[in-house]
C-alpha cells in the first residue's frame, strides 16, 4: 500500500508533538509494509528519510497560465481572509509578529507565483502558505502513484481535499488537536471552518483520543460512524539512564516540558511548585519550552520569590529532551485540554514517574500515572510531593510505568491506522 501523506513539520524541524507523532507513525507504517510519500512545505535536507520519502512543496512550480494548473486551482476550496491567523501563539507574540503586516497586501501575487518558498513555520503569512500548500497538493497528486491520502491537522486538510478531488482517491484526515483545544471557547472561526470542511470531505477521520473524538462529534457535527480513535504511541529509547549526564544538583528535579501556553496549564505548575517549596528545601523545578505565557511565568516566579529553585531552559527537542528527562525525578503535565500528550510517554520510557491531568487523552491509555484535575493545585502538589519523598511509591511508578509504555509502540498503533486505510478503500 502507498500513502500520500500531508504534514506541516518533520523532525528535526518541529515545534511540538505533531512532527514527533508523524515521524513515529511513518516509521511504524514502514515496518508494516506501507510506503509513505510525505509532503512538507519546506524540507531542510537533514530529515531522516529511512522510513519515508520526503517531498518538498517548495520545489514544486506551478503555472496558472497553463490550463492544467488552472484546473488544479479550481479544485482548491479557498477564501481569502483579510486578517492574519497564527493559531499557535498568544496575544503578546502575535502582536510583535504582525506589526506593519497586512495579509491582503501581499497575498495573491505570492500564492500564484510560479515558485514559492515556504517558511514551513507558523508565521504571520500562515494562511498564505496553507493556500499555496493546497495548490501544490492538487498538483503533486497527479504526479505520483498512491492508494490513499492522509492529511494531518487543519493546515493540510485543504491540500488533502484538493488531492482527493483531483484523483478520486479516498481521504483520511487526522485530528491531532481541535481549535477548541488551542483556543478554548474563543475559537478562530476561519480555522474551525477549515477543520470542519476537512472532516466532512474525508472518507474517515482519525482522532488521537476519545476525548478528541467526542469534541469532533459534538462541536463539529461529524457523523460518529466515520470517526475512529487511534491513540498515539512513542518510539523506544535504546539508551540506558547511565549513558546520560546527571544534573549535578543534590536535589529532586520536577519538570514541565511543552509549549508554555494556556492549553498546557503552566500556571498550575508554578503555583504547585510554590506550595512544595514552602514545605521542603531539596526540590528544584524546571520549565522547558517556549510560548506566549513564558514572560508571564517568569514574572510570577519572581513575584513568588522562588527563582533560585525554578529554572527556565527554553525550547528543547531531540536528544535534549531525553537528556532533560534523564535528570528528572518527576514529570508533570497539568494540561487544561490535551488531545493526547506524547511527552509523558517520552518521560516514562526513561523511568520517570509522571503526574498528568485527567483532561488529557493520554490518561485514557495510562494506568501507572498519577492523575489529577488540572485546576486542583493542592492535589497536584500532593502528587509531586509524594513521588519526591516516598521512595516505594516512586519506584513502583518508575518500574510499572516503564513496562507499560514499552508496549505503546508506533508499530502497533500503525496497524490500527492501516485498518482505517483498508476501511476507507473498501467504501
Amino acid at each position: 500500500m502507498k500513502v500520500l501523506m500531508f504534514g506541516w513539520e518533520f523532525p528535526p524541524h518541529i515545534t511540538g508533538g505533531l512532527g514527533t507523532a508523524c515521524y513515529g507513525m511513518t516509521k511504524g507504517l514502514a515496518k508494516n509494509g506501507v510506503e509513505v510519500l510525505f509532503v512538507v512545505p519546506k524540507a531542510f535536507g537533514d530529515e531522516d528519510q529511512s522510513s519515508v520519502r520526503l517531498l518538498n512543496a517548495s520545489d514544486v512550480t506551478v503555472n496558472l497560465d497553463n490550463e492544467t494548473d488552472r484546473r488544479y486551482w479550481d479544485r482548491v476550496h479557498y477564501m481569502e481572509v483579510g486578517s492574519n491567523i497564527i493559531p499557535y501563539v498568544g496575544p503578546e507574540e502575535y502582536a510583535s509578529m504582525v506589526t506593519d503586516y497586512r495579509a491582503t497586501d501581499h497575498f495573491k501575487s505570492s500564492v500564484f507565483a510560479p515558485r514559492y518558498e515556504f517558511s514551513g513555520k507558523y508565521g504571520a503569512n500562515l494562511m498564505e502558505e496553507v493556500a499555496r500548500y493546497a495548490l501544490i497538493g492538487s498538483s503533486l497528486a497527479t504526479k505520483y502513484d498512491f492508494d490513499i491520502i492522509h492529511a494531518h491537522d487543519w493546515l493540510t486538510y485543504s491540500a488533502g481535499i484538493a488531492a482527493k478531488e483531483t484523483t478520486g482517491k479516498p481521504l483520511v484526515v487526522h485530528m491531532h488537536a481541535t481549535e477548541f483545544d488551542r483556543s478554548g471557547e474563543n475559537i478562530n472561526t476561519d480555522v474551525y471552518a477549515i477543520e470542519r470542511r476537512g472532516m466532512e470531505m474525508a472518507d474517515l477521520v482519525i482522532t488521537v483520543s476519545n476525548l478528541t473524538r467526542n469534541i469532533v462529534i459534538e462541536k463539529y457535527g461529524i457523523n460518529p460512524d466515520k470517526v475512529i480513535t487511534v491513540h498515539n504511541a512513542v518510539e523506544p529509547n535504546s539508551k540506558s539512564l547511565s549513558e546520560y549526564d546527571k544534573s549535578g544538583l543534590n536535589a529532586k528535579i520536577v519538570t514541565f516540558l511543552g509549549r508554555i501556553t494556556y492549553q498546557k496549564g503552566p500556571e498550575y505548575f508554578v503555583e504547585a511548585a510554590y506550595k512544595i517549596i514552602q514545605q521542603t528545601s531539596d526540590v528544584h523545578f524546571v520549565m522547558a519550552g517556549t510560548g506566549d505565557l513564558l514572560k508571564k511565568m517568569i514574572r510570577r516566579v519572581s513575584q513568588l520569590k522562588i527563582g533560585s529553585r525554578f529554572h527556565f531552559t527554553g525550547f528543547l527537542k531531540g536528544q535534549d529532551v531525553d537528556r532533560m528527562f534523564a535528570m528528572t525525578d518527576v514529570f508533570v503535565m497539568p494540561s487544561i485540554s490535551e488531545p493526547f500528550g506524547i511527552v509523558p510517554l517520552e518521560a516514562m520510557r526513561l523511568n520517570v514517574p509522571v503526574v498528568i491531568s485527567k483532561q488529557s487523552g493520554v490518561s485514557e491509555v495510562l494506568k501507572h500515572a498519577l492523575k489529577v484535575d488540572f485546576w486542583d493545585i493542592n492535589g497536584l502538589a500532593d502528587c509531586i510531593y509524594g513521588l519526591c519523598n516516598y521512595k516505594a511509591i516512586s519506584e513502583l511508578f518508575k518500574k510499572e510505568g516503564k513496562d507499560e509504555v514499552d508496549t505503546l509502540r508506533w508499530e502497533a498503533a500503525s496497524k490500527k491506522i492501516i485498518e482505517v486505510y483498508n476501511l476507507a478503500l473498501s467504501k
